[in-house]
């Protein structure tokens, strides 16, 4: 009996993976093995980063809150544990986002913490 193979299906999936090395250099875009190999890395990159892109806004909230408290002479973590103390519930996206667009609101908050 003849062997069976499934040749649809085997096309179809290195077609997904050739149409995702797009834009890829040399061999990476067009040889199967090496973009696969790339693919792959490039995919495991893409998922490490969504979760590291959620840091790095976080620390650059934290650095914008600190740069805006430090005009009227207070710490990050002084205004911080004052803000929780005042039983005032802002997310910090939104306090570097007052502290960069809107100094009087922000200035507001500090002085009602202080």
């Amino acid at each position: 009996m003849p062997r069976s193979v499934n040749a649809v299906a085997a096309r179809r999936k290195r077609k997904k993976i050739l149409k995702l090395a797009k834009g890829n250099f040399g061999k990476r875009k067009n040889v199967w093995t090496v973009a696969k190999n790339t693919v792959e890395k490039g995919l495991g990159y893409a998922y490490a980063d969504r979760r590291k892109k959620k840091r790095n806004f976080r620390a650059l909230w934290i650095t914008r809150i600190n740069a805006g408290v430090r005009q009227y002479g207070m710490s990050y973590s002084e205004f911080i544990n004052k803000l929780i103390k005042a039983n005032i519930t802002i997310n910090r996206k939104t306090l570097a986002d007052l502290a960069m667009n809107e100094p009087a609101a922000f200035k507001a908050i500090v002085d009602s913490v202080k």
